[in-house]
């Protein structure tokens, strides 16, 4: 009996997309070995290394930082009973490199700058995206970051806190595009049936970036003769590169690429059927900002941003302050967590795709479960690790264990947008990213105003909070959060919206024993 479907007729190695039989084509030589690389993978990729470098740029003043300030003298057994001893190798070969006179409070506000930029090119950003591509929106944004990291040493010693306070905001207005083009492009590309796997692949750059960006950084300012400054060189040219390439293997969609294979072409038209791809009707403003999925999303993304941005800023001074490891244990022991709950994400994210598509779990009911693993881990770790005294290993031990766990959320709510509504995903992660992205502006300042002596008493206080706003925010998305696609995903089909749902789940499940083939 002839199969009803075709394979990629090109020879061994070629990975291929099974669709209906249509008149067949000769495939012309010239595009033969195109078909050979699926081009959603190639997106992927880019995309991984594309947040990856924003996270390298946007975490490594937070290493840094902590050799570029006077150390201040004091007596520690007076104000921190608790006070740990100095590690034996605690004194940093580039003491001479610490430049500037600032306190905890001044530090908390040079953290926090970069997010002052940031949430305002959410939304106009998450709108160009939409309406011209992502491609530019999301390469351009990080250009601009990576030309102003590599200006950043001349801000912070010609001016001062002031022009460093502006250089990061700055680089905060060019990264704020980064997550809404990356949303609008993943809409573009990855089938319902792969979102939660490669959207957990593409958004766990952030935490590549993070283990890169400070284990490198730790080295750096160990070992460079250049100081502080090199960790800045390093990550901005990186960027530039990473732009330069992005240039040539970018695309906005399957449709304007001139690589990919009829076959991949045909196999996403057919599975992202709720992406309208006709036209792009007017944004509804007022059904967006009314839905209750999206505001249980919104409250999910301010959890994670809280404890995340506790953790990616003022790690590095709580291990430095607090538990007086040197800047090189440092660089790699801040760098360990976000390594694991790299690997985490990943796991999680084929886990999360398996009980979906098997049927085990609904796509809501999966959302909600994974985003509360997320929640609940990273704050029990950094509780217990609080009151683990000065046993370091027990300490970092804790805060690994717990951000691993923090991995889930990618699986969990960071992929929610994109079930909400295909058609507005850049512009559902510019108010959820964005919304969420206060938080960076309100936990390093208040970690600076909370612990004026880096005490493990006033840490703890810190960590204390951060389990409160993982609480009241997982209940939350709990009671409010839905994986099923909305009707104002299309405006021009809103009566249609119960119809447009089922249509969607019905692709899912057609086409899994595709996806699994494949």
């Amino acid at each position: 009996m002839v199969s009803p479907f075709r394979t990629n007729p090109v020879g061994v190695g070629c990975i291929s997309e099974k669709v209906r039989l249509l008149p067949p084509k000769p495939i012309p030589k010239k595009r033969r070995w195109q078909a050979c690389i699926p081009q959603r993978y190639v997106l992927a990729i880019m995309g991984f290394l594309a947040i990856a470098n924003a996270y390298t740029m946007r975490i490594c003043l937070s290493v840094a930082i902590t050799e570029m300030v006077v150390a201040k003298e004091k007596n520690e057994t007076e104000i921190d009973p608790e006070a740990c001893a100095a590690s034996p190798s605690q004194e940093s070969t580039v003491a001479d490199h610490r430049d500037f006179d600032w306190d905890e409070e001044t530090q908390g506000l040079i953290l926090s700058s970069f997010f002052w930029g940031y949430i305002i090119t959410h939304i106009p950003g998450g709108i160009l995206a939409e309406k011209f591509g992502g491609k530019y929106a999301l390469g351009l944004g990080i250009l601009s970051t990576a030309v102003f990291t590599l200006l950043t040493p001349l801000a912070a010693t010609e001016g001062g806190a002031g022009w460093l306070i502006a250089v990061r905001v700055i680089e905060g207005l060019g990264e704020g595009s980064t997550f809404p083009a990356m949303n609008a492009l993943l809409a573009h590309w990855v089938p319902p049936q792969q979102r939660a796997a490669l959207g957990s692949f593409v958004f766990a750059g952030a935490q590549v970036g993070t283990v890169v960006g400070t284990a490198l950084s730790g080295v750096l300012l160990q070992y460079s003769p250049m100081g502080w400054p090199s960790v800045f060189y390093l990550f901005g040219s990186l960027g530039v590169v990473w732009f330069i390439v992005w240039i040539f293997v970018g695309y906005n969609d399957p449709q304007s690429h001139p690589f990919i294979s009829d076959e991949e072409k045909m196999f996403l038209e057919k599975t992202i059927e709720s992406l309208n791809r006709s036209e792009t009707p007017p944004t509804p403003w007022r059904a967006i900002f009314t839905s209750i999925p999206l505001w249980g999303l919104i409250f999910a993304q301010i959890g994670h941003d809280w404890g995340l941005f506790t953790l990616v800023t003022d790690l590095p001074k709580y291990f430095k302050n607090v538990m007086k490891f040197n800047i090189f244990e440092n660089g790699f022991l801040t760098a360990l967590p976000y390594l694991v709950m790299w690997i985490s994400s990943i796991i999680t994210g084929w886990i999360c795709d398996f009980l979906i598509n098997k049927g085990y779990l609904s796509i809501t009911i999966a959302r909600k479960i994974f985003t509360t693993i997320a929640s609940v881990g990273p704050a029990v770790g950094m509780i217990a690790a609080s009151y683990a005294g000065c046993d370091r290993t027990a300490v970092v031990a804790l805060i690994t264990m717990g951000t691993a766990l923090m991995g889930a959320f990618y699986p969990g709510m960071k992929v929610n947008a994109l079930d909400l509504s295909p058609n507005y995903a850049g512009t559902l992660m510019a108010i959820v990213n964005g919304i969420g992205a206060i938080s960076g502006i309100v936990t390093p300042y208040l970690v600076g105003v909370l612990t004026p002596n880096s005490t493990i008493q006033e840490w703890r206080i810190v960590f204390w909070v951060v389990l409160g706003v993982f609480f009241v925010t997982n209940v939350i998305f709990i009671i409010l959060g839905s994986g099923e696609l909305q009707p104002w995903n299309n405006p021009n089909t809103m009566r249609g919206g119960t119809e447009e749902k089922g249509q969607s789940r019905t692709i899912t499940s057609k086409d899994e024993k595709t996806h699994n083939n494949e």
